[in-house]
């Protein structure tokens, strides 16, 4: 008898515990996750694939659940699933890219973009992240990616260049592929079909490489001996994917006018294994 009371007693307890547990986290709805163990490589991930009517869900990080605080692009179909069409004007904007800042000495950058070059425009910023620290004027702390045909003619090529800043020399790089002439600038990158963009900086040889569509560009950009990437997190003020929140300031850029699909941010240098895997897989 005693042991019929113990077992109802456990079984009344398990069931309370888990009905708590059930009430104590809310439904968030389904987004696409990546494998990825707690404190792993890749710090933040929005795939841009919801389907439903909250248009913050739509554009959920999936590595914190960390949801935009604005979200005024428009969803189209992406190279997987759906993916986010900005119009020049507007962007996504996050509290912060998670511990991007804090653990990133070497990192990756990873999305998919697409863009019509024709009949041209300026440069289109892909993502910034801003900064209190306004020693970088305009740019505040940032690191950003843009696409630009500047003074030549419209072409469904490009310039793509990269600046970078480090809190700890309080220094700044700029890098870019454009090769000083409109002969040689990366192809095919703004011909309105999706086009995997990837760029990893390698701490341990100050080493910037982009690849487009899984390919590494013949040409890797130095920083000289600078070595790892220092962020002060704490002066950071936001993401922003799509765009650039002191695009008012510049007058040559302007926000993205293309789409964004599956964009990563991981504090490590990819090999290029790993990037050929994220194209092919459409990653």
């Amino acid at each position: 008898m005693k042991k019929n009371v113990v077992f109802i007693l456990l079984a009344i307890t398990v069931t309370v515990f888990f009905s708590c547990q059930n009430m104590e986290r809310p439904s968030l709805g389904n987004y696409p996750k990546d494998a990825n163990p707690p404190g792993g490589p890749l710090k933040f991930f929005a795939a841009f694939d919801g389907t439903t009517t909250n248009a913050m869900l739509n554009a959920v990080d999936s590595i914190r659940a960390n949801f935009p605080s604005s979200n005024p692009m428009t969803a189209i179909d992406g190279i997987s699933g759906k993916a986010i069409q900005g119009d020049g004007t507007a962007y996504i904007t996050y509290a912060s890219p998670n511990d991007f800042g804090s653990t990133a000495s070497s990192f990756t950058i990873s999305l998919w973009e697409k863009r019509n070059g024709i009949p041209g425009g300026n440069a289109s910023f892909l993502f910034t992240i801003p900064s209190a620290n306004n020693q970088w004027g305009s740019y505040g702390f940032s690191m950003f990616l843009l696409f630009d045909w500047g003074t030549w003619t419209p072409t469904t090529s490009a310039k793509i260049k990269f600046y970078m800043v480090d809190d700890n020399c309080h220094c700044d790089n700029w890098f870019a592929w454009d090769g000083g002439g409109a002969t040689s600038l990366v192809p095919n990158v703004q011909d309105n079909n999706w086009h995997h963009i990837a760029l990893t900086y390698d701490g341990t040889t100050s080493t910037l490489t982009l690849y487009v569509d899984g390919v590494a560009n013949s040409v890797a950009l130095s920083w000289g001996t600078h070595g790892g990437l220092n962020i002060n997190a704490s002066q950071i003020q936001q993401l922003n994917i799509g765009g650039n929140k002191n695009i008012p300031d510049m007058g040559w850029g302007m926000n993205w006018d293309g789409g964004i699909d599956q964009f990563r941010m991981y504090a490590t240098a990819l090999s290029a294994s790993q990037i050929q895997t994220l194209y092919n897989d459409k990653k």
